[in-house]
C-alpha cells in the first residue's frame, strides 16, 4: 500500500503532458551568479555539479527548517536523531557527515571537535537567498575537509524594510512513552526576522525559540537561534559585510551517540559565530576580498543527566580564520588565488587539550574557448601542523552542444583530517578514538548532461570516487567500543538523475513538479569481513524523490514523497503535505509530517516521529524604507 502512495506524485507527469502552458518564464537560475570565495561563475557557465535551491523553491517544499529542505536534495543524506534539528548529520553522495562541509556565506561552519556540531546554524528560511549544493572533491574552492562535497547557505544581502513573524506548533496526538512525563508528545516554536535597507547599508537580524516534549523517552528538547547580518556599500569600489549568530540547543540525547547504554544522557551545546570581511576593486581587472571569522563551540555532554559526578564530558573548542582572495580578470581568462589559515584548539575534560594549524594556498584558471568549451582548472596547497604538507588538484570542462544542452566532466582530489573526537574520545564502553589515525585522501572522477529549457530542468551524472585511508568507526563484537580506523581503500560508484518543471497552467494557477533517483554502490578494500561497521550501515543504496506543487488563487497544496533504502537496513517511504492560504499579509497553513506513519531510523538506534501535525501562521509587515 505504501507504494501506492508514492506513485500518486508520479501520476502527475502524464497530466503534465498535456497542459497547457500558457506563460512559460525564464527560471531565477538562469540570471544566478555562483559566488564562490574567488571565482564569480554564472550558473549556467557552471563546470562542477551544482544543485541550487532558490528562495522560490524552498517555498514550494512542505519544510520549515534548513534541515528538511536538504532532506529533499537529491545525493543529500540528512540524518536526524532528535526533533525541531536537536542534532542532525548530513553527507554527500554516501560520504560520512565527516567528509561534507557545510558554509554559511563561504564561512566554514565546522567544528574541530566534531562534525555533529556542523549544522548547529541559526539560520531561519526567511533569511536564505538559496542553498548551493556542490558535488564532488572540493578542496581547491573550499579547502580540506570538503571530500564529498560542500553545502553553502547563501543569505540575502539585500533586503527591503520588512518583519515577519513565523509562529507553529504541533503535535502527534500520541501519548508519550512510560515514564516520561504525560500527556501527548507536542512542540512548536516563533521566529522573528527583520529586514533593514538605508539605501547604502542593509541589516538582517533574525531571532527563534522552539521547544519539544520529546516523542520518546528523554529526548525532550529547547533551542534558542539567534543571526544578525550587515553589509555597508562604502563607494563604487569598496564595501564591507559581517555576520554573528548564535545558537543554544539543549536535549536528551537518549540513544543518540552509544545506545543501548545512553539511555539517560543529555546534552548541551553552544555555538557562538562572527565574522567580517570586505570587498575591494582595486583596478578594472583586479578584485582582493579579505575575511576574518571566529567559531567557538561549548558542549556539555552528560552520559547520566541526573548525576553530574561521573562521565560528563565538557569540550571548549575555536576555530579562528582569516582569508584573504583574490581574481584578476585578463583577455587570456580569469585567474583566481587565495590563501587561509584556520587555528583550531580545544579544551575538553574528555579529549584533553588540543591545538593545529592549518595553512592553505589555493590558485585557480576559468576560461571559455572557441564559444563553447569552458574550462577550470586549479589546485589546493596545505599544510597542517599534525600531518603535514599535501596537495590536491583538479580540472573540470562542460561543453555547450547548443542553448539547451550541455555535457561536463570533471576529476578532483580532496582531503579530510580527523576530527579531536576521531582521536582522542574515551566514552566506554560506546566509543573510543584512535590518536594514530591518518587523514583521509580521496579522488573522483565524474560525467554529466544538464538540459535546461525555459522552465524545465534536467541533470544525470554518474561518478566513481577512490578513497585511501577511509576512516570507518567499527568494532568486532557488540560488547567492545566502537573505534575508527584507517580501513584501506573505498570505492564509491553512484548514478543520480533529476527533473524538475514549472508549469503556468493559467493566469491563476500554476505547477510545478519534480523528480530525481540516485543509486550508489559502496566497495570496501582491505578491510577484515567480520567488522561491524558504522558508516556502512547508514550509507544510503536508494534515494527516490517525488514531489509536487500547485497553487491557485490563494490556496496552495504541497507534497513530498521520498523513499530510501540504506546499505544493510529495509528500505521505507516518507510522505509530507502542507495546504496552505495567503492572505494579504499573512498565510495561515496546516503541515502533516510522515503522513503515513512509516517506522523507521536515520541513524544509530533513534527511531525517528511518527505522524506529526503542525498548524503556522506566517505574517509579513512590509515597511517604509528608512532614510539614511
Amino acid at each position: 500500500m505504501k507504494n501506492k502512495y508514492v506513485l500518486l506524485a508520479l501520476l502527475v507527469v502524464p497530466f503534465v503532458g498535456k497542459a497547457q502552458v500558457v506563460n512559460d518564464s525564464i527560471a531565477e537560475l538562469d540570471e544566478l551568479i555562483i559566488y564562490e570565495n574567488r571565482m564569480q561563475i554564472p550558473f549556467q557557465q557552471s563546470t562542477r555539479n551544482i544543485q541550487v535551491i532558490t528562495k522560490e523553491d524552498i517555498k514550494k517544499l512542505p519544510v520549515s527548517s534548513i534541515n528538511e529542505v536538504l532532506a529533499y536534495v537529491s545525493g543529500v543524506d540528512i540524518r536526524q536523531r532528535g526533533p525541531f534539528g536537536s542534532q542532525a548529520d548530513i553527507s554527500i553522495d554516501g560520504g560520512s557527515f565527516e567528509q561534507t562541509m557545510v558554509l554559511w556565506n563561504g564561512v566554514k561552519m565546522g567544528d574541530a571537535q566534531t562534525a555533529h556540531h556542523s549544522m548547529n546554524l541559526p539560520i531561519p528560511l526567511e533569511a536564505i537567498e538559496r542553498i548551493e549544493v556542490l558535488k564532488g572533491p572540493a578542496a581547491r574552492i573550499y579547502g580540506i575537509n570538503a571530500l564529498t562535497g560542500a553545502i553553502n547557505i547563501v543569505t540575502k544581502t539585500q533586503t527591503n524594510n520588512f518583519l515577519q513573524l513565523h509562529a507553529y506548533g504541533g503535535s502527534s496526538f500520541k501519548n508519550k512513552d512510560a515514564g516520561d512525563g504525560s500527556g501527548m508528545y507536542a512542540g512548536g516554536g516563533l521566529q522573528a526576522t527583520a529586514g533593514i535597507n538605508t539605501g547604502k547599508v542593509n541589516h538582517l537580524v533574525s531571532i527563534s525559540k522552539e521547544e519539544t516534549n520529546g516523542q520518546r523517552y528523554n529526548t525532550a528538547a529547547k533551542n534558542l537561534k539567534t543571526m544578525y547580518q550587515g553589509n555597508v556599500l562604502l563607494n563604487d569600489n569598496n564595501s564591507v559585510n559581517w555576520m554573528g549568530g548564535y545558537l543554544d540547543n539543549e536535549f536528551g540525547a537518549n540513544g543518540y551517540y552509544a545506545a543501548p547504554h545512553d539511555k539517560e544522557s543529555y546534552e548541551i551545546v553552544q555555538t557562538l559565530m562572527l565574522s567580517v570581511g570586505s570587498n575591494h576593486r582595486i583596478t578594472d581587472n583586479l578584485i582582493i576580498k579579505p575575511r576574518i571569522s571566529n567559531r567557538y563551540n561549548e558542549d556539555d555532554y552528560r552520559f547520566y543527566r541526573n548525576d553530574l559526578s561521573r562521565a560528563r564530558s565538557l569540550h571548549y573548542s575555536n576555530a579562528f580564520m582569516f582569508e584573504l582572495n583574490g581574481v584578476y580578470t585578463s583577455t587570456i581568462g580569469d585567474f583566481g588565488v587565495g590563501y587561509e589559515m584556520r587555528l583550531e584548539d580545544i579544551n575538553s575534560s574528555n579529549l584533553g587539550e588540543h591545538d593545529r594549524k592549518n595553512h592553505g594556498w589555493f590558485a585557480e584558471y576559468k576560461n571559455t574557448f572557441f564559444e563553447k568549451l569552458l574550462v577550470n582548472v586549479g589546485a589546493y596547497w596545505n599544510y597542517n601542523t599534525d600531518y603535514g604538507f599535501q596537495w590536491y588538484p583538479g580540472v573540470d570542462v562542460a561543453y555547450l552542444l547548443n542553448n539547451d544542452w550541455k555535457v561536463q566532466a570533471s576529476i578532483g582530489s580532496s582531503q579530510r583530517i580527523p576530527s579531536f573526537t576521531d582521536l582522542y574520545v574515551n566514552q566506554r564502553p560506546g566509543n573510543i578514538g584512535n590518536p594514530d589515525l591518518k587523514p583521509e585522501a580521496a579522488w573522483q572522477y565524474e560525467v554529466g548532461v544538464n538540459y535546461t529549457k525555459q522552465n524545465k530542468r534536467f541533470a544525470a551524472s554518474v561518478f566513481e570516487r577512490n578513497i585511501s585511508d577511509f576512516i570507518d568507526w567499527t568494532r568486532v563484537s557488540t560488547d567492545v567500543p566502537y573505534q575508527p580506523q584507517n580501513l584501506g581503500n573505498q570505492v564509491m560508484r553512484g548514478l543520480n538523475v533529476r527533473y524538475n518543471q514549472d508549469i503556468q497552467i493559467a493566469v491563476n494557477q500554476k505547477l510545478g513538479y519534480s523528480l530525481s533517483y540516485q543509486y550508489l554502490s559502496p566497495k570496501k578494500q582491505d578491510a577484515a569481513s567480520e567488522i561491524i561497521s558504522k558508516y556502512t550501515i547508514e550509507s544510503l543504496k536508494h534515494q527516490a524523490i517525488a514531489g509536487i506543487n500547485y497553487t491557485i488563487n490563494d490556496f496552495g497544496i504541497q507534497f513530498q514523497n521520498r523513499y530510501l533504502k540504506r546499505e544493510l537496513n529495509d528500505g521505507y517511504f516518507v510522505s509530507d503535505l502542507r495546504l496552505m492560504y495567503q492572505f494579504p499579509s499573512f498565510q495561515i497553513y496546516t503541515q502533516a509530517t510522515n503522513i503515513f506513519n512509516s517506522t523507521y531510523k536515520e541513524v544509530a538506534a533513534v527511531p525517528m516521529p511518527s505522524r506529526w501535525i503542525q498548524l503556522g501562521v506566517n505574517y509579513r509587515l512590509n515597511l517604509k524604507k528608512t532614510s539614511e
